[in-house]
This record gives structure tokens, C-alpha cells and sequence, in this order.
């Protein structure tokens, strides 16, 4: 497991192109035959990666957590990313099709991840942070996500947005998670931006075509920075950053939350005309 550090909101101001990516942008998790993780400074979040294909693969407690297993004082959850795949929690198995999620609470011991066809893989991403008690694993579908229709054509940032793990949704300590997809002619997501000091951010930015690119904005608003992200790349966003992003073309991305509540609405928006 990767021990990453992100910067803080004064020395990220002199960071050059190469430093800004090392400390908030993560690439190359998706492997197939690999299972990888990365611990971060934001709130203790671990971002992560399933890939299976001929074998299973098996999550396990790395040395850094101090624990006998992974979920020992974390939850996690998952949403898939590729082809059809299942998830086994404590011997009972869980089918997920692309874009389903799996929430699995504290104190779940054997977790492993396989493929229905290895020449299509999942691709399982994975969001963990620390919890308080114990919830029950839930499987939802999309269906089953609440479903939120957001922004306007005029404005080119009409999106639906799904909520899994929430309030009102699969119950957890202080995961949020869910994922957003732009319809066709919209390019801005989270737009008017907005910073929420409770809780940070990762987003996950998939279904992005090879020739097209997503620029990510971090920062305060009125000193942003600009992260230039592809397929499967990772924004992490401290909670006094802004995350806001266009693409060059169609795209989606996960979005999860950890922090110290639930709230969708716990956020501070600031209007376009302080954004420098």
C-alpha cells in the first residue's frame, strides 16, 4: 500500500505542474491481475483498485493500518467500473454489473473480488475510511440509487447525479459515495463550484475516450489550479479546495466524501465571478 500526502492550502501555491500532480492526482491503479491501494492524509481515506481476472484477488490489512484485517475499523465501498464481477464479504457473494456498488461495513473479514470473464475484467474502484460501528453490507443497483437531475443545458452542465451511500440511502458512518454522469452536450460537472470544510472529496473519472481529457480545477477560488486528468485518473480535493471539471468530450466520474457528516447540502458555493 502506497502512502501518499497531499499538500496544504499555503504550499500548494508554489507547486509546479510535476509537484501539483504528485500530490493530488493518482494514475495507473487500474491493473489488470492487481488489487492496489493508496492511503492518503484526507481524513485517513484509502482509494483503491480491484482488477480481476484468471485468479482471485483478496483484500488484506497492510502493516501501515495496524490491523488484523482490512475492515477492522473501516468501511468501504466499491462500484464497478468494468465488465460484470462479484464480490465475496465473509462467504456470501455479491454480482455487480458496471456502475453497481457494494457497501461493506466494519468489522467484515474476508473480502475478495473475481471476474465473470477474464478476458473482460471488473474493475472494482474502492473508497475506505475509518468507522465508528458497524453497518450491514448492502448491493444496490442503479436503480436503486437515488436519483438526482442537476444544471441545464443553457448553462452546458446538465448532469444526473446517483446517490448509493448517503443519509437517505445505504447506511454508513461517514462515506458518501455515488457517481455522476454528463448528458450528451454538457461539459462542466460540480459547476457553480463549491467547497464544503467537513468533508473532502475523490473523484474518479471514467468512460473518457483515449483522445479526450478532463481538466480537473482545484484550489481556493480565487487562486485555482487546473489538473489535466484521463481514463481512470483520480482527483484527490482537500476540503478548502474547490472541484469543478470539463471535458473535451463525454465522460462520468465517482465521487465519494468522508468527513464528519452526511450532509449533500453541507457545502459553500462561490459565484463564478470570484473565480481567478
Amino acid at each position: 500500500m502506497l502512502n501518499h500526502r497531499t499538500a496544504d492550502d499555503i504550499s500548494y501555491k508554489s507547486l509546479d505542474t510535476t509537484g501539483l500532480r504528485d500530490r493530488f492526482l493518482l494514475q495507473d491503479l487500474f491493473t489488470e491481475g492487481q488489487l492496489q491501494l493508496v492511503y492518503t492524509d484526507l481524513d485517513r481515506a484509502i482509494v483503491g483498485s480491484a482488477v480481476p481476472t484468471l485468479d482471485t484477488l483478496t483484500l488484506s490489512a497492510a502493516e501501515a493500518l495496524r490491523a488484523e484485517y482490512f475492515c477492522e475499523r473501516r468501511e468501504l465501498g466499491v462500484i464497478n467500473l468494468g465488465a460484470t464481477g462479484s464480490i465475496t464479504v465473509d462467504g456470501e457473494s455479491y454480482q455487480l454489473s458496471h456502475t453497481e456498488c457494494l457497501y461493506i461495513g466494519r468489522g467484515s473479514k474476508e473480502i475478495s473480488f473475481t471476474s465473470a470473464d477474464a478476458a473482460e475484467p471488473a474493475q472494482f474502484y474502492l473508497l475506505s475510511y475509518p468507522a465508528h460501528t458497524d453497518y450491514p453490507t448492502a448491493h444496490a443497483k442503479i436503480e436503486d440509487a437515488n436519483k438526482l437531475e442537476l444544471g441545464s443545458k443553457a448553462e452546458a452542465n446538465e448532469r444526473h447525479l446517483y446517490q448509493y451511500i448517503h443519509e437517505n440511502g445505504i447506511q454508513s458512518c461517514q462515506l458518501v459515495m455515488g457517481f455522476t454522469i454528463l448528458q450528451p452536450g454538457s461539459i462542466w460537472n460540480t459547476m457553480p463550484p463549491h467547497t464544503h470544510d467537513r468533508r473532502s472529496e475523490v473523484y474518479a473519472y471514467f468512460d473518457v475516450e483515449n483522445d479526450h481529457r478532463i481538466a480537473h480545477f482545484m484550489g481556493h477560488p480565487d487562486e485555482t489550479r487546473v489538473l489535466w486528468m484521463s481514463e481512470k485518473d483520480i482527483a484527490l480535493s482537500p476540503s478548502w479546495s474547490i472541484h469543478c471539471g470539463a471535458g473535451t468530450g463525454s465522460y462520468s466520474f465517482v465521487w465519494g466524501m468522508g468527513g464528519e457528516n452526511q450532509r449533500f447540502d453541507d457545502m459553500d458555493g462561490f459565484p463564478l465571478s470570484t473565480l481567478k
